[in-house]
């Protein structure tokens, strides 16, 4: 059976993102992308905003949350 610090690790962690460094506030292994809802795992985490406090999964997911309309304008773009 897992102690009360072992389930803690196992959950959703509260993060304070710096500039290239990030303090665990609560800890748990992963972090929710802002974006998509998914979590990332602690140790996988590479992107995220200072001033938002937000966690981001991947590259595309920093886009759509700072560039929401770039995808269309490319499309556009190609289309004419």
């Amino acid at each position: 059976m897992l102690g009360r610090y072992e389930r803690a690790n196992n959950g959703e962690a509260v993060v304070e993102y710096g500039d290239g460094t990030m303090r665990v506030v609560k800890p748990g292994s992963f972090v929710r992308c802002a974006v998509s809802g998914i979590p990332i795992p602690l140790e996988e985490l590479k992107y995220w905003d200072v001033e938002l406090q937000e966690a981001y999964a991947n590259p595309e997911a920093v886009l759509k949350r700072h560039a929401p309309g770039i995808r269309e304008q490319k499309s556009e773009i190609r289309n004419q």
